[in-house]
């Protein structure tokens, strides 16, 4: 039986997942899950919870691996649960040894070493970790996706704390994988045939400040452009636009391999709850940045994290994160019902009621709905490059999918026209 994973969570957290299984398995582990938790939301956590439970009833046989950042934030919890063989930390996951020692440790069934202590438990102190694990180099596409698109993790951990996310517990401080590593990665990937590159980190926007001389992001992006000509499309993940360096603004201004699609961490648009948040940029400082990106690149397509019922936000707060979604012209919401994580500062401020909370949520995703609406209205008509997947559909370079007029071969790059749209995705004609 091969090593199966189950993945909550970010697109990080499904590199670390390819990453896992394939050490799980190169060590002889058998007959095993690894379940890979998030620690963003209390649901997040209690979804894993449920799978663990689920995947002892369907096969007791199984051994449960669980790790992730709800593991390394709260091992004993899970240690606890009757149904766990072993609880790997963030940093241990990515270790060979590890592995082989969860091996040894599951085939022999111990569960305490000589001095008594827990052996179910591999986790050490993340924010001792200073080195970017070997992985991140590596690269991964999507399965689902053919040879369209791979991600690449170039940074983890995160030197900020803001006041609701409980994510540098459990990827620990800001790491980042040197320029020269990550352009043979992206040449071996454009290599094997992958049609788009995407850059992905925890605060993507902070790479390169615990390197030799400090590159910023925008230099690794240029390296990419000029030492991997073969590579046709270049994406970015998430963005803090406090963070956005010089050569990065003029990368997305001049490069047309450079896609114009940003997605923005901004969490919330009254100055008060940023400010609450622990955030670094004002509500000013976002709309005037997507208005200068939007100056120099006209066709630029903005997604945006905003979180509903901070703490202490009243109806009036509330309604200028909805402003937001007009003011900074966005496309592409990710909305989240605010969740209070245990430690954290926001868990102890006055909170909103959960009814209100989702009330909230409901209202910025209906905003979300319009705006995209808007966006895929103001597409029909235009010729665009389209990027095929597997399954009929592609994606623009604004991130848009678009349902293809004939099957293709994903990786494919067609030059179509945009007759129409069903609500949700672009057709071509």
């Amino acid at each position: 039986m091969t090593v199966e994973v189950v993945t909550f969570g970010c697109r990080l957290n499904a590199l670390d997942s390819a990453s896992a299984q394939a050490l799980a398995t190169r060590a002889g582990l058998e007959r095993a899950v690894v379940v890979n938790t998030c620690a963003v939301t209390a649901e997040a956590v209690k979804q894993a919870r449920q799978s663990i439970r689920r995947l002892k009833r369907e096969d007791p046989s199984r051994r449960i691996v669980v790790t992730g950042c709800a593991a390394q934030i709260d091992p004993s919890a899970f240690a606890g649960m009757g149904e766990v063989d072993r609880v790997l930390g963030t940093a241990e996951k990515l270790d060979p040894m590890r592995w082989a020692e969860t091996r040894q440790a599951l085939d022999f069934g111990r569960s305490t070493d000589e001095g008594g202590q827990n052996e179910r438990i591999a986790v050490g102190d993340i924010m001792s970790v200073r080195e970017s694990a070997p992985h991140l180099i590596d690269g991964v596409g999507e399965a689902i996706e053919g040879r369209t698109r791979a991600f690449v993790e170039v940074q983890t951990g995160c030197d900020h704390r803001c006041t609701f996310c409980v994510i540098p517990f459990g990827r620990g401080n800001s790491r980042s994988v040197p320029m020269g590593a990550v352009v043979e990665s992206v040449n071996r990937l454009v290599e094997d045939g992958y049609g788009e590159i995407v850059l992905t980190g925890v605060d993507l926007t902070s790479y390169g400040a615990d390197l030799p001389g400090a590159p910023r992001l925008g230099t690794l992006v240029r390296a990419l452009l000029t030492h991997c000509p073969g590579m046709r499309r270049l994406r970015l993940s998430s963005l803090d636009a406090v963070e956005v360096d010089d050569e990065l603004m003029a990368a997305i201004a001049g490069e047309e391999r450079l896609m114009p699609h940003l997605h923005l961490s901004l969490q919330a648009g009254d100055d008060l709850i940023l400010k609450r948040m622990k955030r670094r940029h004002s509500r000013a400082e976002a709309i005037a940045f997507c208005a200068r990106i939007r100056r120099l690149r006209p066709d630029v397509v903005f997604g945006a994290d905003i979180i509903a019922g901070f703490p202490t936000e009243t109806e009036a707060h509330f309604r200028r994160s909805l402003d937001l979604v007009d003011a900074c012209g966005l496309t592409h919401l990710h909305v989240f019902p605010f969740s209070p994580r245990p430690g954290t500062p926001a868990a102890r401020m006055p909170q909103v009621a959960a009814g209100t909370v989702r009330e909230r949520a409901r209202r910025l995703r209906e905003k979300g709905a319009s705006a995209l609406l808007r966006h895929l209205a103001a597409e029909v008509g235009t010729t665009r490059e389209v990027l095929a997947e597997r399954g009929g559909v592609g994606r623009t370079p604004g991130f848009t999918p678009v349902r293809l007029p004939r099957p293709v071969a994903p990786g494919t790059l067609l030059s179509l026209r945009i007759a129409g749209h069903d609500g949700a995705r672009l057709i071509a004609a």
